[in-house]
């Protein structure tokens, strides 16, 4: 089953990427899979103090993964998946794309402040003509009912 690899992290442009996988993954029966990266910054602490942030984050993505995955499941009738690594995020996700040949689309949300699309969408889009698969960036801007329209 071809599935959309879509990025969990924190920002706004998050949410329409997620609404975008699961509408298309609902479209043409395909799959969605969810990644957070955990950045290595978050724990160059203590031993002990890294050991408790790490379960801390891993524990609030599973938090906003279960509010997509519910929101998914209800509305869309998908069944997401979630994968957490550890490391940068562009080497992680690259990383991902190469480990799992299920994935079919990588899924973007690009922000719409002056400042550009958002450090993924720069850093991606640079490596997309070596990638094995197609990027989707799905712009923050969109309405839920513009995303219905186009998936």
């Amino acid at each position: 089953m071809r599935k959309f690899l879509v990025i969990l992290d924190d920002t706004r442009e998050c949410l329409n990427a997620m609404r975008f996988a699961a509408m298309r993954a609902a479209h043409t029966g395909g799959g969605v899979e969810i990644l957070s990266v955990i950045p290595p910054d978050e724990f160059n602490h203590w031993i002990d103090v890294g050991k408790v942030m790490r379960t801390e984050a891993r524990e609030r993505i599973e938090a906003h993964f279960n509010v997509f995955a519910k929101w998914m499941g209800t509305r869309q009738g998908v069944n997401p998946e979630l994968v957490i690594r550890e490391g940068e995020p562009v080497t992680e996700i690259l990383a991902q794309v190469r480990d799992n040949p299920d994935i079919g689309v990588l899924v973007l949300g690009a922000g719409a402040d002056k400042t550009g699309p958002g450090p993924l969408v720069t850093a991606l889009t640079k490596r997309s003509g070596s990638l094995p698969i197609p990027i989707t960036i799905v712009p923050v801007a969109l309405s839920k009912e513009q995303l219905e329209q186009i998936t």
